[in-house]
């Protein structure tokens, strides 16, 4: 596929409406529409917590030029607009899967509850690391990328950089061939934050009442992220999404997050792709660029799109499609790089 083509591969989000991310068609027409196929299933994790995964794959003859694994934000799940996603790069050529992090989604756990996230970079790791046959000689080795969102973006981060620490234990998976950020956690906006002095003592509340939904914020994370008002509709609709407010452990744990990433950032070398709106209320994308100034890739771009919000899918349908084919064209070019035969 040349980079001209790009462009006709329009995202599926355009095909949605309010009340269903797959439009008028069944889930079996959806997929056939957009020649993949799709699978879910469950496994249970070290914690004996079952977690829901799903995968798409382009369907016969098409064989897949490389392989994504996607990673949903907080409050959302591999479903509607993640699975919409999926799609979208399953259709032009990628094996792609995704999970419900613990407590969202089919996922089992408390909802939206994360006081510890070293335990969902478990779980992401190892479903990650059993995605797709092991190359053979008829089935080669494909490059494989991580797409990550909001929330997820920092959980991303953080399973790389473990990742590099730990790269001589055989249990993780072979490194990446590259990294996509899309609307990434480095930092939350002020916009969005509690309010003061509750974020210098979160930490207090945390450790005393650590489930409950009282966290206050400067507004509504549905209303802040998608700009579109019938994508918010959409968003809402999602039976499995959460609606509460921030429980105080994982409000906490975000903000311990957002430090950590960026203090631990320049062990992430691979390829790296960050897209961000301008205009995102949720996600500061100021931490973004201090992201990008601080990794350690050499391979690094950086994509500030003005006027967007947080969640770039909930943009009109010509910008959707102008952020995904960048994305695409950072994809393609890399796949064709990694298939180039090296000197011995």
């Amino acid at each position: 596929m040349d980079k001209t083509s790009r462009r006709y591969h329009q995202h599926p989000v355009a095909e949605a409406n309010e009340n269903n991310p797959m439009g008028s068609l069944e889930p079996k027409e959806f997929y056939t529409r957009h020649g993949v196929s799709h699978s879910s299933s469950f496994f249970v994790n070290a914690a004996g917590l079952k977690i829901f995964t799903q995968a798409w794959m382009p369907l016969p003859p098409t064989k897949p030029i490389g392989i994504i694994h996607l990673i949903h934000g907080y409050t959302g799940d591999s479903s509607y607009f993640i699975e919409l996603t999926a799609v979208y790069f399953a259709k032009v050529g990628f094996a792609a899967c995704a999970i419900d992090l613990q407590g969202h989604g089919h996922s089992q756990g408390l909802a939206a509850h994360i006081p510890d996230i070293r335990p969902v970079v478990e779980d992401c790791t190892v479903f990650f690391n059993s995605f797709y046959p092991r190359p053979t000689p008829s089935e080669p080795k494909l490059p494989r990328f991580l797409y990550a969102e909001s929330f997820g973006g920092a959980i991303a981060l953080l399973l790389l950089i473990n990742l590099r620490t730990h790269q001589n234990e055989k249990a993780l998976l072979r490194p990446y061939d590259g990294l996509i950020l899309n609307g990434a956690m480095c930092g939350i906006s002020k916009k969005f934050k509690p309010p003061y002095p509750l974020e210098h003592i979160l930490c207090f509340f945390a450790a005393i009442i650590p489930k409950w939904p009282v966290v206050p914020t400067r507004g509504n994370v549905v209303k802040k992220s998608l700009k579109m008002e019938w994508k918010r509709r959409l968003a809402v609709s999602n039976p499995r999404r959460y609606k509460g407010s921030p429980r105080t452990a994982t409000a906490y744990e975000m903000l311990r997050l957002c430090k950590e990433v960026q203090k631990r950032c320049g062990d992430v070398v691979l390829p790296l792709l960050i897209l961000h709106g301008g205009d995102d209320g949720v996600c500061d994308p100021a931490s973004a660029e201090k992201l990008h100034r601080r990794v350690g890739s050499e391979d690094k771009t950086m994509k500030i799109y003005p006027g967007m919000w947080h969640q770039l899918v909930g943009e009109n349908d010509d910008d959707v499609d102008l952020v995904f084919g960048d994305i695409l064209d950072w994809l393609l070019l890399r796949v064709t790089a990694f298939n180039v035969p090296r000197a011995a």
